[in-house]
């Protein structure tokens, strides 16, 4: 189909084409989908797994950035039903693409180069996608699947586990790809939980998180000397001998409380002097420090 329009798989946005029919029935299958279940679909490419969906019984939306397909798409698909839109799933308007229903499942082949960030922002931002199965590159998979223990796990890893549970759903071969890449794929099942894992300030925490994996190799005493003292750690229950990839996202949480400033008493006090030093109005680079942990190799 492909050679039929005269196109081929742009590598700059990292398309890589599923062309096993059995692989896209597989992936449905797996997604568990209810039948009439509202999906999107992000770079549905030509719509072999768009197809598939519907065939599950899905209402699907289909995202493609590539302006190229969109034309072979909408031909191949909307006849079915399906609700075809040209756009960036990073700089997508979400609330105004996911009307009509409160919960939404996405189910895609995401491509390798922007994998983390969209699920990561998703999970951040777009609280109506509710459950995720994605197809992604099985290091990255391993990322965010990973739990204490493994050693994928790092800044990704608690991000996920902060917002949602997920595991590992399958492997997937190259073979099954046009063009066929150098690496193997995963399916990862993604389960959004009714409220975070942690009560803690998420800003507080991921500041923490990313000082840790920063210098994964330390002992938190170390890696967090600027940001945790004694005290905290010992209120905290964490061993200050422990090392970033031996807490997991509780134990984030209950370090991030022990740091949180304390209001003051009633004479102007504050309970928190001699408390760790935690910078405030770290918003602004918490998401930004989980990707750039990622792609330096950090997490």
């Amino acid at each position: 189909m492909l050679r039929a329009h005269g196109i081929a798989p742009s590598r700059a946005l990292g398309q890589n084409f599923v062309a096993d029919p059995n692989t896209v029935r597989r992936i449905a299958r797996v997604a568990e989908l209810a039948p009439g279940q509202p999906v999107i679909e992000i770079g549905p490419g030509l719509g072999s797994l768009t197809v598939a969906l519907v065939e599950a019984g899905a209402r699907v939306t289909a995202l493609e950035l590539d302006r190229h397909l969109v034309p072979i798409l909408r031909e191949n698909v909307e006849p079915l039903g399906v609700t075809v839109l040209e756009g960036d799933a990073l700089t997508a308007d979400w609330p105004a693409i996911l009307t009509g229903h409160d919960e939404w499942a996405l189910v895609a082949n995401l491509p390798y180069n922007v994998a983390t960030p969209l699920v990561l922002d998703l999970l951040d931002d777009v609280p109506a996608i509710t459950t995720m199965l994605v197809m992604v590159q099985r290091e990255v998979g391993e990322r965010l699947a990973a739990g204490v223990g493994d050693k994928a796990y790092g800044i990704p890893s608690v991000k996920v586990s902060y917002w949602a549970r997920a595991a590992l759903a399958g492997r997937v071969p190259a073979s099954v790809f046009v063009p066929q890449p150098k690496v193997e794929s995963v399916l990862v099942r993604i389960t959004r939980r009714p409220a975070p894992a942690v009560a803690a300030d998420p800003e507080l925490l991921f500041r923490l998180v990313r000082a840790g994996f920063g210098q994964r190799r330390k002992m938190l005493r170390r890696s967090l000397h600027d940001l945790v003292t004694d005290d905290a750690f010992a209120a905290a229950g964490v061993r200050p001998e422990a090392r970033a990839e031996e807490l997991d996202v509780e134990a984030w949480g209950r370090l991030a409380d022990a740091c949180a400033p304390r209001p003051p008493t009633a004479h102007g006090e504050r309970l928190d002097e001699g408390s760790p030093r935690v910078a405030r109005g770290v918003g602004d680079d918490v998401a930004e420090g989980v990707r750039d942990g990622v792609r330096e190799g950090e997490g």
